[in-house]
């Protein structure tokens, strides 16, 4: 384990605070904790983010979510235990994490609309923008 490169809470933390209030406001969205909180376990899986992956798998696990969904995550397009509103959520929050080789497809966010409202895709593209954002300082900054 590498030591914190820099106090970055201390540092910026209006910024960081930016952050967090928008974290708060999504657990407030439609979408469902379960489901923000699966997005999350699932971007943090492809940025390698240690710290996230335990605070998630156990926020998903205190929810009521089986460790076998847990356990098979990061094969969700060839499980059986994701449902079509999730496969559709999972399948954006990849494209818009790996933006710069899928451009955001037509062909990931057209799914959305038969399982989401314009809002909760709204709150879904900020969710994953947001786990981004954090995973990126987390693993930048060592923490």
């Amino acid at each position: 384990m590498s030591a914190l490169r820099l106090p970055y809470y201390e540092l910026s933390t209006e910024a960081v605070n930016g952050l967090l209030a928008t974290k708060k406001a999504l657990e407030d969205s439609p979408l469902g904790k379960p489901l923000v909180e699966l997005i999350y376990l699932r971007i943090s899986q492809i940025n390698g983010c240690a710290f996230c992956l335990e605070q998630h798998s156990k926020s998903l696990r205190e929810d009521g979510v089986s460790q076998v969904k847990l356990d098979s995550l990061a094969g969700w397009k060839v499980s059986g235990h994701f449902d079509a509103r999730e496969r559709a959520a999972l399948a954006w929050a990849e494209s818009l994490t790996d933006v710069a080789r899928s451009n955001a497809a037509d062909a990931d966010y057209e799914p959305l609309k038969a399982h989401f409202s314009d809002k909760e895709i709204s709150d879904l593209t900020l969710a994953i923008a947001l786990m981004n954002a954090l995973n990126r300082t987390a693993v930048g900054m060592r923490l």
